[in-house]
């Protein structure tokens, strides 16, 4: 069995050969899938869809012990801030510029 100082050594070096790799994390992929999604049903007009979307996406959560009421806000506070246009992301400087942010352009 793996003690835990070696366990978080081992998660310390695959979070650094990802991030050499540039390679993105499960919640990276998720965010601008979920991103795509809202955005595309709202481009489209589908907005039963999107509210049938969201009825399963807080039902599971809720399912995880999440209150279903801010489960709601907050996908609503997604929608909201995704329907106004334009990516919600923040760049990833790390990514963009891996020498350091202060290089000469």
């Amino acid at each position: 069995m793996m003690n835990v100082k070696a366990a978080r050594q081992r998660q310390k070096a695959l979070r650094d050969a990802n991030r050499s790799a540039r390679r993105p994390e499960r919640d990276d992929l998720a965010r601008v899938a979920l991103y795509w999604l809202i955005r595309r049903a709202v481009d489209k007009g589908q907005e039963a869809e999107l509210g049938k979307f969201q009825d399963v996406i807080v039902s599971m959560l809720s399912d995880q012990g999440f209150d279903e009421g801010e489960c709601d806000r907050v996908f609503d506070d997604l929608v909201s801030k995704y329907r106004s246009g334009g990516l919600p992301f923040r760049r990833k400087l790390h990514l963009l510029y891996p020498d350091g942010v202060d290089q000469d352009a």
